[in-house]
C-alpha cells in the first residue's frame, strides 16, 4: 500500500520537480556515504523512518523544508550544498585554455605517449627560441 501511495506522489510531480529531488536524492546519499552514515541510522538521527529516508534519495519524495537544516548539518554540510548543483565551470576562452584542456588531456594518456608529446614540445620549443 506505502508504494501505490509513493508512485501517486511521484506521478504528481512536474518532471522538473522530480528531475529536482532525484539529484538532491543523490547528492543526499553521497554526502551520506561520505559521513560513513547508513540510511538506518541517518533516518535514526532525523526521526523519520528508514523507508523514508530511501525515499527521499531516489527522488520519491519531497523533503520537508524544516528538516533541510538538521539533515545538513548532521552531514556536514550547508542546506545551500544539498539543494544546489555542482557550480557550472564558466567555460574560458582563447589559447591559454585550450592548452590547459590539452593538458588535462595528455594527463590521462599512457606514460609513453605522454613521454613523446612532451620529447616533441620541448623540440618545438628549442626549435623556436633558436630561431
Amino acid at each position: 500500500m506505502m508504494m501505490a501511495s509513493i508512485q501517486q506522489w511521484t506521478f504528481k510531480m512536474a518532471p522538473e520537480d522530480k528531475a529536482f529531488y532525484t539529484q538532491l536524492g543523490k547528492r543526499i546519499a553521497q554526502h551520506r556515504k561520505a559521513q560513513g552514515l547508513t540510511q538506518v541510522k541517518l533516518a535514526e538521527i532525523l526521526g523519520i523512518a528508514q523507508q523514508t529516508m530511501a525515499h527521499y534519495e531516489g527522488g520519491h519524495l519531497r523533503i520537508a523544508v524544516a528538516l533541510l537544516p538538521l539533515l545538513a548539518n548532521t552531514l556536514a554540510v550547508t542546506v545551500e550544498d544539498l539543494i544546489n548543483e555542482a557550480p557550472a565551470t564558466k567555460k574560458k576562452r582563447g589559447p591559454a585554455s585550450i592548452l590547459q584542456r590539452q593538458i588535462e588531456q595528455i594527463g590521462l594518456m599512457p606514460r609513453a605517449k605522454q613521454k613523446f608529446i612532451t620529447e616533441m614540445l620541448e623540440a618545438l620549443i628549442k626549435q623556436q627560441q633558436t630561431a
